[in-house]
């Protein structure tokens, strides 16, 4: 008799297994070309992988709003973000080969490296690259490369040097794209290969992603692209219409380590088998990576903060959060997630695994309509996780309203007043050549009584700016899809210009518009 509970267990995990290797939801299709004609949002490509298999892989919508051009499997996005597990991947490798160890000293193999103190610098650890628990703040010096400059990498890990820490030493979870720069530099270093040329050669080709490039920017030579799309107000970047960008205005090859990718859905669908392959590609006897270096991936090196979510929402928190190399580990009503996000000027990326059903998904936008990103993930999570259906599309629009209405209202605080302050200074008493430590030159002209702001490392950052009120004003880009700012000029008692500060003017602004980082001083 105390066999049959056993075997009831038995068949309950067997059967639980075998869920998770069911087909797509048969809803899959209708719900995603409902949600993009409710939103407007212009196309989408998914893959799934199932047990080594893609059992999915197309688009739906259009690659560029108003046509009818529809994305395919092979259709090519960018993937942002999601390119960090790429460079952990390539370190991993270069660990197995015995050219480093996640322990080691950055400075014993790239002693240019420099953190802003000098204790960090000598501490800082290869893994530490890559686990967000450097001390900067949240996107800190991310102007350096976003939308695009001229900086090289170089330069733009040069920029750790000069940021201020907000928290000590491996004690906080902060997201760091510098940092993943620097992880690109220290694989040149120690492969004597570009990032680009060490990705593509020893893992795109290997795992079967012909179509897809190391260097984003090479998309440009294939037609089979989507286009960026995203909704630049009125009032704020994220409401208003659909707006298409352009694509040669969006992130150059400097970001490559940290997000610059593009690929698609049937390129990524082998990615995510390698992975749950634990580095094995298909066809291949020998693995890209070994098993230790799979699982050291996958391990958590810096818990993440849970925020508390109320309401319907509280279901999709996770019962734990942290981030591994390249990877943010999380549950699913208990279940372990492995995912990461990506986002660009224009396009959202998503890949999801579940590794203990062998399970793998990814989504690509060609906008930045994140509220579909989330449902259609959350929908999938469900069904393959075996919970019950939630109408996860109307709950996170429900969310972007109320997330949209809350910075309208903090935006109209910040308005220009009814009588403003006069400004301190003719055009001419602003004018002149600036510098911030990190991120470099920065220029301040009188054109008659009008004042010209221009960021000359960053292309269609240049501004006439618009008095707000005092020394404060409000700098609106050429390019349009660059974050509006405003700018404080500090006059001291004797008329002269001491410093200035800007910050997002949207209260909601990507958090890679780091204009709060600044410390601009004249050049004397």
């Amino acid at each position: 008799m105390r066999r049959a509970p056993a075997l009831l267990a038995a068949v309950a995990v067997w059967a639980l297994h075998a869920a998770a290797l069911a087909a797509p939801p048969a809803t899959l299709d209708a719900d995603i070309e409902a949600m993009l004609a409710a939103n407007a949002t212009p196309g989408l490509a998914i893959a799934i992988v199932e047990d080594g298999k893609t059992v999915l892989s197309k688009g739906y919508g259009s690659k560029r709003a108003g046509t009818a051009d529809r994305p395919d499997g092979k259709t090519l996005f960018e993937i942002g973000s999601t390119s960090k597990a790429f460079t952990a991947a390539a370190l991993a490798m270069l660990v197995d080969e015995g050219k480093l160890k996640w322990d080691d000293r950055v400075v014993d193999h790239m002693p240019e490296f420099q953190m802003y103190d000098p204790w960090v610098t000598r501490e800082y650890r290869v893994k530490d690259l890559l686990v967000h628990r450097s001390g900067l703040g949240l996107g800190a010096g991310d102007l350096t490369f976003v939308p695009r400059t001229t900086h090289s990498r170089a330069e733009i890990m040069g920029a750790l040097r000069w940021l201020k820490p907000e928290t000590s030493f491996r004690t906080t979870f902060s997201y760091s794209n510098l940092n993943y720069v620097a992880a690109g530099q220290l694989i040149e270093k120690v492969s004597g290969q570009r990032w680009e040329d060490f990705v593509t050669a020893r893992i795109l080709k290997p795992a079967g992603m012909a179509g897809s490039f190391a260097d984003g920017t090479q998309r440009f030579g294939t037609a089979n692209r989507a286009q960026p799309h995203a909704r630049l107000g009125p009032p704020m970047r994220g409401a208003g219409p659909i707006s298409v960008l352009d694509e040669k205005r969006g992130l150059g090859p400097n970001t490559g380590p940290a997000g610059g990718i593009a690929s698609s859905a049937d390129d990524m669908a082998r990615w995510i088998a390698l992975q749950l392959a634990q580095g094995k590609a298909a066809g291949s006897t020998k693995p890209l990576w070994s098993a230790a270096q799979a699982r050291e991936m996958w391990q958590v090196a810096t818990p993440t903060p849970i925020a508390p979510t109320e309401g319907p929402m509280a279901a999709a928190a996770p019962k734990f959060s942290g981030y591994a190399l390249g990877w943010s580990v999380r549950d699913w009503h208990g279940e372990r997630v492995i995912s990461h996000s990506g986002g660009t000027l224009g396009f959202l990326t998503h890949v999801l695994l579940l590794p203990d059903r062998n399970v793998g998904f990814v989504f690509f936008l060609n906008s930045e309509d994140g509220e579909v990103f989330q449902a259609l993930i959350y929908n999938l999570l469900d069904h393959y996780t075996g919970q019950p259906k939630t109408d996860w599309f109307t709950l996170t629009q429900a969310q972007k309203a109320k997330r949209l209405e809350a910075a309208k209202a903090a935006l109209a605080s910040i308005s220009k007043p009814a009588n403003p302050v006069p400004q301190s200074l003719p055009a001419a008493g602003y004018a002149g050549a600036y510098r911030d430590a990190w991120y470099g030159p920065i220029t301040v002209r009188a054109k008659g009584e009008a004042i010209e702001l221009e960021f000359p490392k960053t292309t269609g950052m240049v501004s006439t700016l618009e008095h707000l009120t005092g020394d404060s004003f409000v700098a609106r880009w050429a390019d349009p899809a660059i974050e509006p700012a405003i700018i404080r000029f500090n006059v001291d008692v004797g008329g002269k210009v001491e410093s200035a500060s800007m910050k997002a003017l949207s209260p909601i602004a990507d958090f890679s518009f780091d204009y709060h980082n600044l410390d601009i001083r004249p050049v004397r």
